[in-house]
């Protein structure tokens, strides 16, 4: 099971975009993950008229490595560590913090 899922929210702790928050869009493999509004970069694009593309220079969300994300706790309001647990017979992520489910509002 993994500790960081598309669709939670993470804080970032280390490189560029440290202290920013954003929504997982994808795992690209085991180790990194894309992260909404993080780690942009200016790609140079070339025109390509069969495909439709226009050339010039557009904004990348390029892939970060999950080790610089955090996920964020909503009653804490900080980046914290994730644990598992087994709630009836499923294993659940859990917060160190407070021991509180990942993804449940109370």
């Amino acid at each position: 099971m993994q500790r960081i899922r598309k669709g939670d929210e993470v804080v970032v702790i280390a490189g560029k975009d440290k202290g920013k928050r954003g929504v997982v869009l994808a795992r690209v493999d085991e180790r990194r993950i894309t992260v909404e509004g993080i780690n942009q970069v200016k790609k140079h694009v070339r025109p390509n008229p069969m495909k439709g593309v226009t050339g010039g220079i557009v904004d990348r969300t390029m892939p970060i490595d999950q080790s610089n994300v955090m996920l964020f706790n909503p009653t804490t309001s900080r980046g914290e560590r994730i644990g598992f647990k087994t709630v009836d017979g499923n294993k659940v992520r859990v917060f160190k913090s407070n021991g509180a489910l990942v993804g449940s509002k109370g």
